[in-house]
């Protein structure tokens, strides 16, 4: 019997979201809820299914096995809280799914008493890059992990028009890098590295336009003496075809070779020693966003459910990212590096900012 999914929103990257449920084996997207009257005549036609205009009415209705929530961070309580209420499944929402620290760990408490899984829409890990990168960092090729730095440089940030064409509401975001994107590569570093002990951050606004930070530099202390950089500039651009596919490129330094990947998703091998990179070869499609990751997050999600694989994004684990972004900004602050406590215990640090969506 195919899982029963409900979405909520109809926007820009929702879009991606409803098409990868639609192509996927295994789940049938049954109903879409979208207060706007444009996009909901829109998503009624694009995609077949029953629309509403008010999402409580369309989970009382349904009651669908996943409830997935694609619309601004504002309403993110309200609608996980109306999805535990009319006993859905499992919930999936789109990062961040609180607009603080303190309120994404009650919302945690409250879906785990109902032992419904939360499921943070966290899809840069799922990007095949990463998954690939991920297999040949645990396959031993680079030896002992030394060093890794990602050179965000997406281009879409310079001039009086910046994010206009795309996603204007970045321009009013009191947090922008960190909390909008950055946020996506706490969990890469993550997800490749292990967990993180200190922080360091310096952060700045380069941009006048716009009200928070669109530049900045964060290290990462790992164990064994590794270290990770992350330099983000969103004014500058990299060398891609598409600079919205990779976002910048990584390099991962090990001490038997170095791992590169371009802004086109290329991978490259250079052992210790050796003169020359070494292209390396993987499969992946060139679809929607990020290598198609949405639905390759989306299928992890449906098989995790079934039991065939854990669950990797829920909203327990996730919240490490959130205090690690809420460190960082504190990092920042007062221009100093900072130890990273257990997870759940982290010291003066409340907020994890406004953003939504992805990139």
């Amino acid at each position: 019997m195919p899982l029963r999914v409900a979405s909520v929103g109809a926007g820009y990257f929702a879009a991606f979201q409803l098409a990868a449920w639609q192509r996927m084996d295994g789940v049938t997207l049954t109903g879409i809820a979208e207060p706007d009257a444009a996009r909901r005549a829109d998503a009624a036609q694009r995609y077949g299914c029953p629309v509403w205009d008010q999402a409580a009415t369309m989970v009382a209705k349904i009651r669908p096995d996943i409830l997935d929530i694609a619309t601004p961070p504002a309403s993110h309580a309200a609608l996980i809280r109306a999805g535990l209420d009319a006993g859905v499944g499992a919930i999936v929402c789109q990062k961040p799914f609180a607009l603080d620290l303190a309120t994404a760990r009650t919302l945690t408490a409250e879906a785990d008493a109902q032992a419904t899984p939360l499921i943070v829409h966290e899809n840069f890990r799922f990007q095949p890059w990463y998954r690939e990168a991920a297999a040949l960092i645990g396959s031993g090729r680079l030896g002992a992990l030394c060093q890794a730095r990602f050179h965000l440089r997406p281009g879409d940030g310079s001039g009086a028009d910046a994010y206009l064409d795309r996603q204007k509401y970045f321009l009013t975001m009191p947090r922008l890098l960190i909390n909008e994107t950055g946020i996506h590569f706490i969990d890469v570093f993550r997800y490749l590295l292990g967990e993180p002990t200190a922080i360091y951050a310096d952060l700045r606004r380069i941009n006048p336009v716009i009200v928070g930070e669109d530049a900045g530099l964060v290290i990462f202390d790992f164990g064994a003496g590794c270290r990770a950089v992350f330099d983000g500039n969103r004014t500058l651009d990299h060398a891609a075809r598409n600079h919205r596919r990779t976002l910048g490129e990584l390099e991962v330094e090990g001490s038997a070779a170095t791992l590169r990947l371009d802004g086109d998703g290329g991978l490259h091998l250079r052992p210790r020693g050796a003169a020359a990179w070494q292209a390396h070869g993987y499969e992946w499609m060139d679809r929607d966003f990020g290598g198609d990751c949405v639905q390759r997050f989306q299928e992890h999600v449906r098989d995790g459910l079934a039991g065939r694989r854990p669950l990797e994004t829920l909203a327990a684990a996730y919240l490490r990212n959130l205090e690690i972004e809420a460190a960082i900004y504190r990092s920042a602050a007062e221009g100093a590096k900072l130890p990273l406590g257990p997870a759940g215990v982290e010291r003066g640090v409340q907020g994890c900012g406004t953003g939504g969506g992805d990139g």
